[in-house]
């Protein structure tokens, strides 16, 4: 495990980190749980929930997802992605590939130039920077 502040890196047994890294998903799942509810969802995820990005790569996250959502639960991965599937065929891509695929079909019914620049990874960021802007 990497330290901080120049302290060595350690070596922790899977059952500590485990005994670390539960708690906090299950507190994270109990927040998702109540905004569910908040927003009246509930009727509209009843046929189950898809958890993505590297933390659902975890051993045993999808079952403390179902448990704590009490929901059927798998992992979702990039869908619709050509050329490098092998690299990208992984949850923790998902966020990526999605913002990638959302900016080209926003783009699709506009301008075709608009991407031609060759500077699309910028365009993305920009939507998301102004997206995270929006929300906090």
């Amino acid at each position: 495990m990497p330290s901080v502040g120049g302290r060595p890196t350690r070596i922790l047994s899977r059952h500590l980190l485990a005994e670390i890294i539960e708690p906090r998903a299950e507190e994270i799942f109990g927040l998702v749980s109540r905004e569910i509810k908040r927003t009246g969802y509930e009727e509209m995820v009843a046929s189950g929930v898809v958890i993505t990005g590297g933390c659902s790569i975890l051993e045993g996250m999808p079952e403390v997802a179902e448990k704590v959502l009490d929901l059927p639960v798998r992992r979702g991965v990039p869908a619709h992605v050509g050329g490098l599937v092998d690299i990208v065929n992984n949850p923790m891509y998902s966020t990526a590939v999605g913002l990638i695929l959302y900016a080209l079909k926003e783009g699709s019914d506009r301008d075709p130039r608009r991407f031609s620049d060759g500077n699309l990874f910028n365009r993305v960021a920009h939507r998301m920077k102004n997206w995270v802007k929006e929300f906090f």
